[in-house]
């Protein structure tokens, strides 16, 4: 139908403005908070003056993430003699595009009811009749599974950047991406088993239904809450996919220049570094889904608040959507601030020291998690 077309329209456009722009204002995050921690100033030369005045507006910085992104758009794009120019060519859009895919599971907010959120137009509403969406582009039972299927998918763009590259530091890290993502990918799956335990499915949307409860009558039933070690072992091993520091290795300059896109330049190198901070995003809203109650406040649902005692807060239509909306930018641009922290606070690890600390003390801890949460789960009666 019409209606169902203009809603996901909606929401595809929202999703790709809300990414995009964290993409470019992560780039500038990185740079002020690096400089926070570092005491120093930051970005702060770039900026526009206004025609026919000395009034130039700085804006703390922010247009350093534009002038990157012109350079990036107006640089010559230098091309190797290429083993394999069509693999050379599609790995950065291989790498980029999955990244964006994720998001489509995600649900960024409750229930949506465009007749009851434009009452006041009556055209808009009988148009729309009685019919409800849920704020996600897709609704899929599967969505769990989903992220995992779509966020394997980068590294292929990684192998395929080094190996038709021709050149040795590139083959290097890109045979250090797919052996560091894909030991790291297994500690991500084993710490979200534990949820599926608990929760008994795999939806998102269903996930965050169950986490609008509460715990001993008073604690919020986030999946933080629920399961603390996972948390941990999710953001790290998350961190590690996104090949941040002190993940870095793929990408480490004092070894291997820049890993597996040293032979890239111009805007193909420009997708290489957006996609890495569009993926802080992402395992932000990841990770806030799944750990944080996604969308909503503690003790809020779709029709307002449940405190505990019984207090009920009911609240409109319209104020419940805008309130989770605004929940879920304030939870990923702080997951977002807290693995920014993370990458200025810790020292590289060296590449045998990544691998170990996956297989000899990440693994351990996640499978004696699953084994303890599966007995709990079971002795208080959850599996049926």
């Amino acid at each position: 139908m019409m209606q169902d077309l203009v809603v996901h329209a909606v929401y595809i456009g929202y999703a790709l403005g809300m990414l995009l722009t964290f993409g470019t204002i992560l780039t500038w995050v990185e740079r002020k908070q690096a400089a926070v921690m570092s005491d120093r100033i930051g970005a702060n030369r770039a900026y526009i003056r206004l025609p026919y005045t000395q009034i130039k507006l700085v804006w703390i910085g922010l247009f350093h993430g534009i002038a990157d992104g012109l350079k990036m758009m107006l640089k010559e794009d230098f091309r190797p003699d290429s083993y394999d120019k069509f693999a050379y060519a599609i790995a950065p859009w291989v790498v980029f595009a999955p990244v964006l895919l994720v998001f489509a599971v995600i649900p960024f907010g409750g229930s949506l009811h465009p007749a009851e959120l434009f009452s006041g137009l009556p055209a808009v509403a009988a148009w729309f009749g009685e019919r409800s969406y849920q704020l996600q582009i897709a609704r899929l039972d599967a969505g769990l599974l989903i992220i995992f299927a779509f966020g394997g998918l980068t590294v292929i763009g990684a192998m395929l950047a080094g190996w038709s590259s021709s050149n040795k530091f590139s083959m290097l890290g890109a045979l250090r991406a797919g052996s560091q993502m894909i030991s790291y990918e297994l500690v991500m799956g084993l710490t979200v088993l534990g949820l599926v335990l608990i929760y008994g499915t795999v939806d998102l949307t269903a996930i965050v239904d169950h986490q609008s409860g509460t715990l001993f009558g008073f604690l919020p039933a986030w999946g933080v809450f629920l399961q603390p070690f996972a948390a941990v072992l999710f953001v790290t091993a998350a961190m590690a996919e996104n090949r941040r520091i002190p993940f870095d290795l793929p990408e480490a300059e004092s070894e291997l220049i820049a890993g597996y896109f040293t032979e890239y330049s111009a805007m193909k190198m420009g997708l290489f570094m957006f996609a890495e901070f569009i993926e802080i995003a992402v395992i932000a809203a990841i990770f806030s889904t799944l750990f944080l109650g996604g969308y909503n406040l503690p003790y809020m649902n779709d029709r307002g608040f449940a405190l505990p005692g019984g207090t009920v807060i009911a609240l409109s239509h319209g104020t419940v959507v805008v309130l989770q909306l605004v929940t879920f930018l304030a939870k990923v641009l702080f997951m977002s601030s807290f693995q920014i922290l993370v990458r200025w606070s810790l020292p590289r690890f060296r590449y045998d020291q990544l691998l170990r600390f996956a297989w000899k003390f990440l693994f351990p801890i996640c499978l004696a998690n699953l084994v303890v949460t599966a007995v709990a789960v079971w002795a208080l009666g959850g599996f049926q």
